[in-house]
């Protein structure tokens, strides 16, 4: 495909930036199919947070555009092909993944109203309603934010400055492929649907990733994509779970126990390279000291936030400690990855325990220093559950440069889950 002329061509109609309900993550899908069965009573609030503020969405963006592009998204329900590839199709060794009930319920769905409004140079999007139903705006949303920001960058180049600037990222995306195919048994997948540049552009990034790549290239997080390409759905779960689970919890003890309840109820449905803790979300040395012995027995860790190797070696002790073989574990890192850093955790951790990656922003979005003033660098944007049954939701993080929250509940977190002084990061994407 000429990206570079589609783009220069596209009337939105023919090219919107969502054009499936499964144009979203794999583990998205996963985790409403545990909300579906454990919580399908909690009321959710949704709510964009743009951590760089440096770039004024409000005003790169136009707001009649972004109602058009959402609205859209509201019209979406799966097609034919779409329930059936995810009713027959295997994933992680399983068949039937997506049970019949929810199934049912999913090819009925219609996302629910969003509440939009221009706060300075900022957009105020929130969406609240059943947690099953909210929770799928997530990935939409931060999609259509991110390439509407794009093509508010390049809605004013020509023909041939658009086809230099393709041809420029391309390159740049293929370099870093040829690097990576010189690392020995690595193991690496596409994460970069929430932040990427385009859907064309994430679209273009898995072929050539499956291309250049073979069997390094796992699959890819976008279950549209995974469709399409034949490529392998990748992902398990994410920091919602536990922050919507703390917010629910009446006591502090109640709050301490939350993390393990939301992998309880996973344990129960999902098995093998499914059973991956995220740990991070209140600390992950805590959560690890306090866990229970079952789940050392799971298959991973994902690391997702502070120093990667730091976090890596505490998940190795931990293991050790458990009377568990770290060789025979899998360590995920997919946290703001580029190419030296997969480089140097491959080489550190690859003889001590399973290595994988999941390659985010800087594989779909790595547009830096290609356009005057940095104008396509990625940034930083989220779109986070702030509130369930009316209670606020906390995140720590191993980065308090992440942390999110009302000021007196993280202070009530870090009490009850004993975080202590926390190491300070830039937050890249």
């Amino acid at each position: 495909m000429d990206i570079a002329t589609r783009v220069y061509n596209h009337k939105w109609k023919i090219d919107p930036i969502v054009r499936s309900l499964i144009d979203t993550d794999f583990y998205k899908l996963l985790m409403c199919q545990s909300v579906f069965r454990n919580k399908p009573d909690t009321t959710v609030t949704f709510s964009l947070i743009n951590r760089s503020a440096h770039v004024p969405l409000a005003r790169l963006i136009d707001e009649g555009e972004l109602r058009e592009q959402l609205d859209h998204i509201r019209s979406l329900s799966l097609s034919r092909g779409e329930s059936t590839w995810l009713r027959g199709n295997t994933f992680y060794g399983k068949r039937q993944m997506f049970r019949p009930d929810f199934m049912e319920w999913f090819e009925g769905l219609r996302l629910p109203p969003y509440h939009l409004e221009r706060k300075g140079d900022q957009y105020e999007l929130t969406f609240e309603g059943k947690w099953h139903e909210v929770m799928l705006w997530e990935i939409p949303a931060l999609a259509v934010l991110m390439e509407l920001r794009s093509r508010a960058v390049i809605n004013s180049m020509g023909r041939f400055e658009l086809q230099v600037l393709y041809a420029r990222a391309m390159t740049k995306v293929w370099e870093k492929i040829e690097r990576l195919r010189g690392i020995g048994g690595l193991t690496i997948a596409d994460f970069g649907t929430r932040r990427r540049h385009s859907f064309l552009w994430q679209d273009w990034c898995v072929q050539a990733m499956h291309e250049g790549l073979g069997g390094k290239f796992t699959g890819t997080s976008n279950c549209l994509i995974a469709m399409h390409r034949e490529v392998e759905a990748i992902g398990t779960n994410a920091h919602e779970l536990p922050m919507v689970y703390s917010a629910l919890a009446d006591s502090d003890a109640a709050l301490a126990r939350a993390p393990y309840d939301v992998l309880s109820d996973w344990h129960d449905e999902h098995e093998g390279n499914l059973r991956i803790i995220l740990p991070d979300t209140y600390g992950t040395q805590g959560f690890l000291d306090r866990a229970p012995d079952w789940l050392a027995g799971w298959t991973g860790i994902r690391i997702d936030s502070g120093d990667p190797a730091k976090g890596a070696e505490v998940a190795i002790n931990w293991w050790q400690q458990r009377g568990e073989d770290p060789a025979d574990k899998r360590v995920i890192f997919s946290d703001g990855l580029d190419v030296q850093q997969i480089a140097d955790l491959h080489a550190r951790f690859s003889s001590r325990t399973k290595v994988s990656f999941g390659w985010g922003t800087l594989l779909t979005n790595d547009f830096r220093g290609l356009v005057p003033g940095d104008a396509l660098a990625p940034f930083s944007l989220v779109c986070k559950a702030v509130a369930a049954n009316g209670r606020p939701t906390v995140k720590l993080s191993d980065n308090p440069e992440k942390a999110m929250g009302p000021a007196a509940e993280i202070a009530r977190y870090k009490r009850v889950f004993g975080v202590g002084d926390q190491e300070r990061q830039a937050v890249i994407v």
